[in-house]
C-alpha cells in the first residue's frame, strides 16, 4: 500500500483484509490514487500510471466525479430533503464520502453503503464502528444480483419513505453496454428503480464514450487483467433514467449539473450525471 495507508486493523477488518488481492488492479484503490488517497497498492499506483499516460485528464475525471457527488448528494439531502441513501458500489470511503455530505445537511440522515470488495467493506467496518450516532450502515452485496441486494438494504432502511440510490461511476463493470443492447445493465438498473418508493429518487454519473484518449486507455487496462471497466454513449446513460422525472437541468455532462457558485471554465471530462424522482 502507498507509505501513509490509513487501512483499518484489527479483528474483523483483519479477515476482510486477508481477502484483499494485491497482484492485481483493483478500480477502488486506483481511483483512490486518482484522488490523491492513500489506500492503494503498488500495483493499483501503476495500472492508474499507465492509464494516465494515455488519458492524463483521468485525473480531472476523479476529481470532477466527486465533486458531482457532493453536490447531488447536497442536493438531495437539501433540495429535495432526502434523509435515506443508499451507496451502491461505494468505494473508498475518502474526501467528502456521501455519509459525511448527507450528515452536515441533516445528521439525522442514514447512509447505507453498498460494496465487496474487502478493503471497502474493512473501512466500511471501521466506520461503522467509529460512529456511535449509527447513521452508517454497511451491506456486502453484489450489483449482479440486486434482489439480495434489496433485501438487505430493506432491512436497513425504510422503504415507505424516501430513499436515494446511488450508481456513482459503478456501471462501468457491469454487463458490457455492446453486447445485447445494454441488457445487462438496463435490467439491474431496472431492478433498482423498482424497489424505490414514490418520491425516491436514483441518482447517478456514469463515464461515457465521447473521449478519444480515455478509449485508448480503457483498451489497455481491460486487456491487462483486471475487471474490465466499459463506458457508455451519453444516450445510454440518459436511457437509465427512463421512467422518472428528471431534476433539471437533467442528465448532462456531469460539469454542467448545478455548478458550484463562480465556477468558471470547469475542466471538460467524459461523464453524464443526474437525478431522477420516481413518480
Amino acid at each position: 500500500m502507498s507509505e501513509n495507508p490509513a487501512s483499518p486493523r484489527g479483528g474483523a477488518q483483519e479477515e476482510l483484509m486477508a481477502r484483499v488481492d494485491t497482484s492485481v488492479p483493483v478500480s477502488a484503490r486506483i481511483w483512490n490514487y486518482w484522488m490523491g488517497g492513500t489506500d492503494y497498492y503498488p500495483v493499483d499506483k501503476q495500472a492508474g500510471d499507465a492509464y494516465a499516460t494515455l488519458s492524463p485528464g483521468v485525473f480531472d475525471l476523479a476529481s470532477s466525479a466527486r465533486a458531482f457527488l457532493i453536490r447531488a448528494v447536497r442536493y438531495t439531502a437539501s433540495d429535495l430533503g432526502v434523509r435515506q441513501f443508499l451507496d451502491c458500489g461505494s468505494g473508498l470511503p475518502s474526501h467528502s464520502p456521501t455519509h459525511e455530505v448527507a450528515q452536515a445537511v441533516a445528521p439525522e440522515s442514514r447512509i447505507v453503503y453498498v460494496d465487496h470488495d474487502p478493503l471497502v467493506l474493512a473501512h466500511a467496518r471501521a466506520l461503522l464502528e467509529s460512529n456511535p450516532r449509527g447513521g452508517t450502515d454497511y451491506i456486502e452485496a453484489d450489483l449482479y444480483d440486486p434482489v439480495t441486494l434489496l433485501s438487505i438494504a430493506r432491512s436497513k432502511l425504510d422503504f415507505t419513505q424516501p430513499v436515494a440510490i446511488m450508481l456513482m461511476g459503478v456501471m462501468g463493470h457491469i454487463g458490457n453496454p455492446r453486447e445485447d443492447d445494454d441488457r445487462v445493465g438496463t435490467s439491474i438498473v431496472d431492478a433498482l428503480k423498482d424497489a424505490l418508493p414514490a418520491g425516491g429518487y436514483f441518482v447517478m454519473y456514469e463515464g461515457t464514450d465521447t473521449d478519444p484518449a480515455q478509449r485508448e486507455a480503457l483498451a489497455a487496462y481491460n486487456a491487462s487483467g483486471a475487471i474490465p471497466y466499459y463506458v457508455r454513449e451519453p444516450e445510454q446513460v440518459i436511457r437509465f433514467f427512463d421512467g422518472l422525472e428528471l431534476v433539471e437541468p437533467g442528465v448532462v455532462p456531469i460539469h454542467q449539473w448545478h455548478p458550484e457558485p463562480g465556477t468558471v471554465n470547469p475542466p471538460v471530462v467524459p461523464a453524464y450525471g443526474g437525478i431522477g424522482r420516481k413518480p
